[in-house]
C-alpha cells in the first residue's frame, strides 16, 4: 500500500516559470491521503528561493517538505566540518557562506549556469590534482528550460573533470540512495510504501529503481520517447494530473 510520494519538481510541477496544467489541483488532492516530499536536483537556487517560487504558483509547501541537492551538499560539508572550492551560481555560493571558517578539502560542482568557465574548471582540476575530494550536487545531463528547449545541466561539466582528473565525483542529490532515504525517513514510512515520481529517466526513475523504489514517469518536462529505451518505470502517465487516478488503481 502506497503511503508516501517523492515528487520531482522541475518538469513535474512546473516548467521554467509556468505551472504544469492540473499540478496544483493534483497536489491538493494527493495531500489528503499521502505524505509528500518534494525533491529537486536544482542547484542554481537555494531552497528558500524554490519555496518562494512554489508559493508564487500557489502551492502550500513547507521547507521541511523540500529536499534539494544543494541542501544535501551543505549538510555533507557541515557534518565533515569542511568547506569547498565551489563552482556554482552566486546565489548558491552564498548559501555555503557559513562554512568558510572551515578548511577547504573538497571541490563541489553545482549547476553553475554562466559561471562555468575554463578558469573555474581548471582551478577545480588543479585542486583535484592536489588531492581534494570531488563532490557534486547532481549529474543530470540537461533540463527543460524556460524557453521550452533543453539546456545543459551540471553533468557534462562533472564528466569533464572526472575525465581530466581520473576521480569520480560523489553525487549528493538524486540518484544517491542516501538522498532518497533521508526524504523517506522524514515521512515515517517504509521504502516499499513509497512511489518516486519524475521526468528524468536517469536521476529520477533508474536512480530510484536502483534504490528499490517503485517509480512513476511523467511525459511532461524533459521526457523523450527514447528515454524508455534506457529503462522502464513501473508506471507511465501523461502528467502529474493523472497521478491521483493512478494511485486509486494500484
Amino acid at each position: 500500500m502506497i503511503k508516501g510520494l517523492l515528487l520531482d519538481m522541475g518538469g513535474v510541477l512546473y516548467e521554467g516559470d509556468k505551472i504544469i496544467d492540473g499540478a496544483f489541483e493534483a497536489i491538493e488532492e494527493l495531500k489528503k491521503d499521502y505524505k509528500i516530499r518534494f525533491l529537486s536536483n536544482s542547484s542554481r537556487a537555494t531552497p528558500k528561493s524554490l519555496i518562494e517560487k512554489l508559493k508564487k504558483f500557489g502551492f502550500d509547501i513547507d521547507e521541511s517538505e523540500l529536499f534539494t541537492a544543494l541542501s544535501a551538499a551543505k549538510l555533507f560539508l557541515k557534518n565533515r566540518k569542511s568547506s569547498a572550492y565551489i563552482i556554482a551560481t552566486e546565489e548558491a555560493k552564498n548559501y555555503f557562506e557559513e562554512l568558510k571558517e572551515f578548511e577547504q578539502n573538497f571541490v563541489l560542482v553545482c549547476d553553475a549556469y554562466k559561471n562555468f568557465s575554463y578558469d573555474s574548471l581548471n582551478e577545480a582540476f588543479r585542486l583535484l590534482e592536489k588531492d581534494f575530494s570531488f563532490i557534486t550536487t547532481n549529474i543530470n545531463r540537461y533540463f527543460k528550460d524556460s524557453d521550452g528547449m533543453l539546456s545543459l545541466d551540471a553533468g557534462g561539466f562533472v564528466k569533464c573533470l572526472e575525465y581530466a582528473s581520473g576521480k569520480v565525483a560523489k553525487v549528493l542529490g538524486k540518484p544517491n540512495c542516501e538522498f532518497f532515504s533521508l526524504a523517506i525517513k522524514s515521512m515515517g514510512v517504509e521504502k516499499n510504501e513509497v512511489l518516486m515520481v519524475g521526468d528524468d529517466i536517469e536521476g529520477d526513475i533508474l536512480g530510484a529503481k536502483a534504490c528499490w523504489l517503485k517509480t512513476v514517469m511523467v511525459k511532461s518536462g524533459k521526457f523523450k520517447k527514447e528515454d524508455l529505451l534506457k529503462g522502464k518505470p513501473d508506471f507511465l502517465i501523461d502528467s502529474i494530473k493523472d497521478l491521483p487516478k493512478l494511485l486509486k488503481e494500484i
